[in-house]
């Protein structure tokens, strides 16, 4: 079965260097997106509660943007992946954290519901 593309917006107060921060480095990640995070070359491993997924990072330069392949999809030749990417919003210089992941269908809702807890905790974190 396919994965289906979905994506989600959050707005932040914080500034693009705390984000980056956040979204770039281990010891960021391991804030609000994994229990603890290792990079080892282009690959970082995500640990939660015991169990660990290793994703591939696809951005080679950080511009607002992070994307990752879980090895798993790329194992098995699977063209998706979750991207972070954020940018200032003009108007009113808040920043806008956008989210595009894949999800079997069925299992889409439940894919927001995460992220949507994962971003709370970033908020937390971020004092936003």
């Amino acid at each position: 079965m396919d994965k289906e593309k979905f994506e989600l917006e959050y707005l932040l107060k914080t500034s693009t260097k705390v984000l980056e921060n956040m979204l770039s480095t281990p010891s960021g990640l391991s804030e609000w997106f994994a229990d603890d995070v290792n990079i080892k070359d282009d690959v970082y491993t995500f640990f939660w509660d015991g169990s660990e997924e290793q994703a591939r990072r696809l951005t080679k330069k950080m511009s607002g943007k992070m994307k990752f392949q879980w090895l798993e999809d790329e194992e098995e030749g699977k063209d998706c992946y979750f991207e972070m990417s954020y940018e200032v919003d003009p108007m009113t210089k808040s920043v806008i954290l956008r989210i595009t992941d894949f999800a079997e269908p069925d299992e889409i809702e439940e894919a927001k519901l995460l992220w949507e807890q994962q971003v709370n905790d970033l908020k937390r974190t971020l004092g936003a």
